[in-house]
């Protein structure tokens, strides 16, 4: 039976309801994300499933399962992972700022620092102890536009150390338990493979394939703890592995799922196919695209990853693909400082049939929005 871990984080309470008596932008767009639910906990849907699979296996009988803050300080997320200074998920581009110090978290791995502070834990390293524990649900990234790709999102990972003195693992022992793990999800005739990979807290790492449909998709990855890293956790004499993974990511492969906002659909007869993780998803109407394309001049120095929030907020789930068409620079027609932009946005219902009216006061909106938050020039 896994026991339950949950870390209650004070700083966390205050900054969301620091957050409910804002009106900026920015504030808005944090209370959207954060007020999301968390699917890889909702009875019916496939994460949950998913979810459900890995904690059944037997081998992992007696791992934990915490709960760690969906707000966390930069220190714990990326200085105590090796994260280096100039990494790109430190910029604001990529990652949600709440203030200076805190964002909203990125990776499910920082569930390392939350547990192994934790006083069961440390009761367990003080008494030689090995042990394993999981950490699923949502987690926040900035990113582009399109069928596969939302800014929220749900990982699960998992971490097992031993004492130094009892066992020392090696990279197959890690490959033994994602083997399991692949397998209880897509079943034992599925074809994977390992491949080395490269993660900032893991040496040696690697990532696993899997075959779907005759193509090898990149589905899950791990590695062994750094020792330097778990000693900025405060833990010395010990080894083991870890893994993360990306929930809708496995179900768009299983399920063969067109579209990443299907999860999020209301639709009943969306949400019952979604009940059974081992069926095939099977389109209930495709309705019609509209599409439509905007073209500004802006800031060189303004992300696309900003752009691509404001799309998703004026839209709200309307969006099924923001594409970049063009960019250039003419320093004597726009100014050294400007670039120009072409985006053609394709904007699907999963539920019903939009009308042009309905797209055209959208497009109106976001056009608006570019103007107002990004001082654009609209061509």
């Amino acid at each position: 039976m896994h026991k339950d871990i949950l870390i209650s984080n004070e700083e966390e309470k205050r900054l969301i309801v620091g957050l409910e008596s804002k009106t900026d932008v920015k504030s808005e767009r944090l209370r959207r994300v954060l007020g999301m639910p968390d699917l890889s906990r909702k009875e019916g849907s496939p994460l949950k499933a998913m979810v459900d699979r890995v904690l059944d296996i037997k081998d992992f009988a007696d791992f934990d399962n915490v709960i760690i803050p969906e707000v966390i300080p930069i220190e714990i997320l990326f200085d105590l992972f090796d994260f280096a200074k100039d990494h790109p998920a430190r910029s604001e581009s990529d990652t949600y700022y709440v203030d200076k110090k805190n964002v909203l978290r990125t990776h499910d791995t920082a569930m390392w620092y939350y547990y192994l502070n934790h006083p069961d834990t440390k009761k367990k390293i003080a008494n030689n102890e090995s042990f394993g524990v999981f950490c699923y649900g949502k987690v926040y990234r900035k990113d582009e536009i399109d069928r596969t790709h939302m800014n929220v999102f749900h990982q699960f990972g998992g971490l097992y150390l031993t004492p130094d003195s009892q066992q020392m693992l090696v990279i197959d022992d890690l490959k033994n338990a994602l083997s399991k793990i692949v397998q209880g999800i897509f079943g034992f005739n599925v074809k994977f493979r390992f491949n080395p990979d490269i993660f900032p807290y893991t040496d040696p790492s690697l990532e696993v394939e899997i075959d779907i449909n005759g193509k090898w998709l990149e589905l899950l990855g791990g590695g062994m703890p750094k020792k330097t890293v778990l000693k900025n956790f405060g833990v010395e004499g010990y080894n083991g592995w870890a893994f993360g993974f990306g929930l809708e990511r496995l179900a768009i492969a299983k399920m063969e799922i067109p579209d990443i906002r299907i999860f999020w659909s209301q639709d009943p007869r969306i949400q019952e196919q979604l009940k059974n993780l081992d069926s095939k998803y099977k389109e209930v109407s495709k309705y019609p695209s509209v599409e439509r394309d905007i073209s500004f001049i802006i800031d060189k120095k303004i992300s696309l990853n900003n752009y691509y929030e404001l799309v998703q907020d004026a839209a709200q789930g309307l969006i099924e693909e923001v594409k970049l068409m063009d960019q250039y620079e003419n320093d004597e027609k726009f100014g050294a400082d400007k670039k120009s932009y072409t985006f053609h946005i394709v904007y699907r219902s999963l539920e019903k049939t939009l009308t042009n009216e309905e797209v055209n006061v959208i497009h109106d909106k976001i056009t608006e929005k570019t103007k107002e938050e990004f001082g654009a020039v609209i061509r």
